[in-house]
């Protein structure tokens, strides 16, 4: 029996890519789609495919009731990520998250939910397969190099800053230990925006320009010597829809969040 997925965010430009993937995954069958501006329209059209009979539902919860369904995956806007999630866990179905711009709170709360409800949730700012050996690479620099910081690159039209990849690099690197400036920002001569934000004790460097899609890249610094650690995306959704598969198969399998596409694959860090 294939899995059975959700996708909102169906009509996106990772949510088209991945009802693609879907269709042509021979273990896996779509059972919804949420865009809400697009709804009652046929998400195989919508997406490029050929016909699948499946209307496009305006929210998630209609989508679930309509069809029995195993993972919920998420690649709609900032703003109702994190509803969607919580209303998928309620309805008991898993899922995964691949919409950026939730903050550590945000993920706390439905990590609560997530082990209450004895389900799984896979949470990530990239999906990318090389993006999470960026992470898990500079996760352990960040273990034996104290001075750090993180520069996020994306589009001039991107919404969220930074973006989930940064932030959820930040907020890790962070946890392993606090980036702290040589110089307290409290005693700089100048405006203190320019050194960056304090994102869950990283200190990122958010830079918004056309021609870019996403790049993100950590600087370690030591008397005598730096170490630079960067990736680029590509113009191609394709990278996203390996990796949220990859997590939407294993998800079914956990309890509680999983934060990081390198935690899925590689385990926890050592110590």
């Amino acid at each position: 029996m294939s899995l059975r997925i959700c996708i909102g965010g169906a009509t996106g430009w990772t949510g088209k890519a991945l009802v693609a993937g879907v269709i042509a995954a021979a273990d896996l069958s779509l059972s919804g789609a949420v865009a809400r501006k697009s709804a009652g329209q046929d998400a195989g059209l919508l997406a490029g495919q050929d016909s699948l009979g499946l209307a496009v539902a305006a929210s998630v919860e209609a989508a679930l009731k309509a069809e029995p369904t195993d993972v919920y995956i998420d690649y709609t806007h900032p703003s109702a990520v994190k509803a969607n999630v919580l209303k998928a866990l309620d309805l008991g179905v898993p899922a995964v998250i691949g919409t950026s711009g939730l903050a550590a709170a945000d993920y706390d709360e439905i990590a609560n939910v997530a082990d209450r409800q004895g389900l799984g949730v896979v949470a990530s700012g990239n999906f990318s397969i090389t993006a999470s050996l960026l992470t898990r690479f500079s996760l352990l620099a960040a273990q034996h190099v104290p001075d750090y910081e993180i520069i996020d690159y994306a589009k001039a039209t991107k919404p969220d800053v930074p973006s989930g990849t940064a932030r959820e690099l930040a907020e890790r690197m962070g946890a392993i230990q606090k980036s702290i400036p040589g110089h307290p920002i409290d005693q700089i001569i100048g405006p203190r925006e320019t050194r960056g934000a304090d994102i869950g004790g990283g200190r990122v460097h958010a830079v918004r320009l056309p021609s870019y899609v996403l790049a993100v890249e950590t600087i370690f610094g030591k008397d005598g010597e730096r170490l630079t650690i960067r990736h680029d995306a590509g113009t191609s959704a394709g990278p996203y829809v390996a990796g949220t598969l990859l997590a939407a198969r294993r998800v079914v399998a956990l309890k509680g969040l999983v934060r990081g596409l390198d935690n899925l694959l590689f385990g926890p860090l050592p110590a």
